[in-house]
């Protein structure tokens, strides 16, 4: 067998880690775009972060549209550019806080990605989610207080993805280990599409 078996044995792991779309959930500051990003990269997939699309299909900042139409508008255009963008071709996918929340857009993020809760504490939330300033759900609130409320309701629904993963206030590329290392581990014993 030709070259180093360390690097043979990574590029199957990555291999078998890359067959299905994927699909972080969780949290507001968990790092589904930051860590996506780093992912994407290391799997040599595309990166899509919903919240982008969602903005630049609207004309508006998620913010404007919050202030607007109010969160149940967002919520359903939302739905629908997560909709167009499972289409079955893998890549990772940064969805916003509130995506999984959906009864039909979890359903669908289950049957046809592989889906990652980005677990992190709500003190590591709070610090992250100071250093962007364009959180609709935070305007003129405590951070902290919002969080673990949002924690509190959001958690047990984002416990129904396929992968739970610590988002820890360490390096980014630790988590990116730990999400391959479990993709391969859940891809492992799935039959080719």
């Amino acid at each position: 067998m030709d070259g180093d078996p360390k690097n043979q044995d990574e590029a199957e792991r990555l291999a078998l880690a890359a067959r299905r779309p994927v699909t972080l959930v969780g949290l507001m500051g968990a790092g589904k775009s930051s860590i996506g990003k780093r992912l994407a990269a290391r799997l040599g997939l595309p990166f899509v972060d919903a919240d982008t699309e969602i903005e630049e299909a609207a004309g508006m900042t998620i913010s404007e549209m919050f202030e607007r139409f109010g969160e149940a508008h967002f919520r359903d255009g939302e739905r629908r550019v997560i909709a167009r963008l499972i289409d079955g071709t893998p890549k990772v996918i940064a969805t916003g806080g509130g995506a999984f929340m959906n009864d039909d857009t979890r359903a669908l993020i289950r049957e046809r990605t592989v889906s990652v809760w980005l677990d992190a504490d709500v003190a590591t939330l709070v610090d992250r989610v100071r250093r962007r300033g364009t959180r609709p759900l935070l305007k003129d609130k405590d951070p902290g207080e919002v969080l673990m409320a949002l924690a509190a309701v959001r958690n047990p629904v984002y416990a129904q993805a396929q992968i739970r993963i610590a988002s820890k206030a360490g390096p980014h590329h630790e988590t990116v280990d730990a999400i391959v290392a479990a993709l391969a581990a859940a891809n492992a014993g799935d039959s080719p599409t």
